[in-house]
C-alpha cells in the first residue's frame, strides 16, 4: 500500500474515534472504543517508523499526545487517590517538554535574524532592494489579511453559530481572562515597531524590533566604505547564520516529544467534552480557514507558479509544530530554513518572514472577525452589514504589531467587542475553546507567511 494511502487511512480513523469520544455514542461499546484508539496509533507508530523523518514522528507524538491527555483526565480520580499523584504534577510532566522546547527555540530567533538580516543586507543587497521589499510584503499582506477578515464575517453569518448560545464563563475562564487584561498594557502599533533597547526587545521577544534593529545594522554596515572594517562583521553574521540553523537542527530532534506533551497538556487540561457547548464555533473557525487557504493561498500560489509539492515538503514540519504547539515562534527557524532549500535566498526569508509575524497573521485577523460576531449573536444582537463592516476596519489596525503581546488575540477581542457596546465579559466564554482555535489560527499564519515569502521573492525575480 502507498503512504499517501495509509495516511489517509490513518486520518480517517483519527477522525473517527476523535468524534465517537466528542458525541454522546453510547451505543458504541467501550472496548471497542479503546481498541480503535490504540490501533489508530499503532497505524500511526508504524507508518511514522517506515517514513524516518520529522513530520512523521510530529504526527504520532501529536496523536499519542492527545491519547495520553484524554485518558489522564478521564482516570484523574484514580491518578490521584490509587497512585498517590497529583493532577497537578501530571499536567506539569505534559507541559514541561514543550515549554523547555520552546525556550530553546527562543533563543534561536533573535541571533538568527540578526545574523541572517545583516548579512543578506550588508553583503548582497542594497538600499533600493530593501525599501522595494517592504513595500511589496505590506501591499501583500494588506491585502491577503483583508480578505481573510471578510471571509471570517462571511463564514460566521452563514453558520449563525451564536444565535441560541448562552455564554456563561466559568470561573476558570473568567480567572484567566481577569488575568491577561490585568496584563494588558496600551499600545502604540506604529511606535511599538521601533526598538528603544535590543537587549529589552530580545527578552520580550518582540520579533518585529529585533528585525528593524537588524536591518538598521545592516544598512550601517553596508555603508561603511573600507572593506578591511566591513569583511569582520560580514564573516561574524554569515558564520552566526550558519551556527544558528545547526542550533535548530540539533533543538527539532526535541521537537515531536514537544508537541506531544503540548497535546497532552491541552487535552488534560480542558478535556474533549468542552468542545459540546461552542462545538459549532469551533467548526465555523475551522471551516472558515480552509476556506481561506482553498480560495485565497492557492489560488495565490498558481498565479505566482510556486512548486506546490516542494512547498507542502517545506511547510509540513513548521505547521505541525505552530499546530501543536500554538506557537508561531517555534515555527520559525524551521520555516526559514526550510524556505531558503526550497530556493528562496536568505535575506528574503530573513526579512520577509519576520514581517508577516506582526503584519500578515491571517488566522489570527479571520478568527477575530468571526468571533465578534459570534459574540454579539450569542448577545441576541444581530449587527447590520454596515456594523459588521467597521468592525473589520477597526481589526484592519488593531490586528497589527501587537504579534509579541501574551493573549493579544483575546486582548483585541475584548476591546473590539467593547467597541461594539456589548459586555466584553461574554467573550470569557470562548477560553475554554481557544487553544483549540489557536492552533488552527496558528497554523494558518504560518502557511500564510511562507507563502507570503515566495511571492516577495517570485516578484524580485529571485526564487
Amino acid at each position: 500500500m502507498k503512504t499517501k494511502y495509509l495516511l489517509i487511512a490513518i486520518l480517517v480513523l483519527v477522525f473517527i474515534t476523535a468524534l465517537v469520544h466528542i458525541l454522546p455514542l453510547s451505543i458504541i461499546p467501550t472496548t471497542f472504543l479503546t481498541l480503535s484508539r490504540w490501533v489508530t496509533l499503532g497505524f500511526i507508530a508504524w507508518y511514522a517508523y517506515k517514513r524516518h523523518n520529522l513530520s512523521a514522528a510530529i504526527f504520532f507524538f501529536l496523536i499519542l499526545g492527545v491519547e495520553l491527555g484524554n485518558d489522564a483526565r478521564e482516570n484523574q480520580e484514580y491518578i490521584e487517590q490509587g497512585l498517590g499523584i497529583t493532577f497537578k504534577s501530571v499536567l506539569y510532566s505534559f507541559k514541561i517538554s514543550s515549554d523547555i522546547f520552546l525556550r530553546l527555540i527562543k533563543t534561536i530567533i533573535a541571533p538568527l535574524l540578526f545574523a541572517t538580516l545583516v548579512y543578506g543586507i550588508a553583503g548582497h543587497s542594497n538600499l533600493k532592494e530593501v525599501g522595494r521589499m517592504g513595500l511589496k510584503s505590506i501591499f501583500y499582506f494588506e491585502v491577503v489579511t483583508t480578505l481573510a477578515l471578510f471571509i471570517g464575517l462571511a463564514a460566521i453569518n452563514i453558520s449563525g453559530a451564536g444565535f441560541g448560545v448562552q455564554l456563561q464563563a466559568q470561573d476558570a475562564q473568567i480567572e484567566r481572562a481577569n488575568k491577561l487584561l490585568s496584563q494588558k498594557q496600551e499600545h502604540d502599533v506604529i511606535l511599538d515597531i521601533f526598538p528603544e533597547n535590543i537587549a529589552k526587545s530580545i527578552a520580550e521577544n518582540q520579533v518585529l524590533q529585533v528585525v528593524v534593529f537588524s536591518i538598521l545594522f545592516g544598512i550601517a554596515v553596508s555603508l561603511i566604505k573600507k572593506e578591511d572594517k566591513k569583511k569582520p562583521i560580514l564573516d561574524f553574521t554569515s558564520s552566526l547564520s550558519e551556527v544558528m540553523f545547526k542550533f535548530t537542527d540539533l533543538v527539532m530532534y526535541a521537537a515531536p516529544l514537544a508537541v506531544g506533551g503540548a497535546m497532552a497538556y491541552s487535552v488534560a487540561s480542558m478535556g474533549l467534552g468542552v468542545l459540546k457547548n461552542l462545538l459549532l464555533l469551533v467548526l465555523t473557525l475551522y471551516v472558515a480557514l480552509v476556506i481561506f487557504i482553498l480560495f485565497v493561498i492557492v489560488p495565490i500560489g498558481f498565479l505566482v507558479k510556486i512548486p506546490f509539492k516542494k512547498f507542502i515538503a517545506a511547510i509540513t514540519e513548521p505547521v505541525s509544530l505552530a499546530f501543536a504547539t500554538a506557537s508561531s515562534e517555534a515555527a520559525l527557524p524551521l520555516a526559514m530554513e526550510n524556505l531558503e532549500k526550497m530556493g528562496i535566498p536568505r535575506r528574503i526569508v530573513a526579512f520577509v518572514l519576520p514581517t508577516g509575524y506582526s503584519f500578515n497573521l491571517d488566522g489570527t485577523t479571520l478568527y477575530l472577525s468571526l468571533a465578534s460576531v459570534f459574540v454579539a449573536q450569542a448577545s441576541g444582537i444581530d449587527l447590520t452589514l454596515g456594523q459588521q463592516i467597521g468592525t473589520c476596519l477597526i481589526l484592519m489596525l488593531t490586528s497589527k504589531g501587537v504579534a509579541g503581546v501574551r493573549g493579544a488575540s483575546f486582548l483585541i477581542l475584548v476591546s473590539t467587542v467593547s467597541s461594539l457596546g456589548l459586555d466584553p465579559q461574554k467573550a470569557f466564554a470562548i477560553l475554554a475553546v481557544d487553544a483549540l482555535m489557536d492552533m488552527a489560527r496558528t497554523s494558518v499564519n504560518v502557511i500564510g507567511n511562507c507563502m507570503a515569502t515566495y511571492v516577495v521573492a517570485k516578484w524580485e525575480g529571485e526564487v
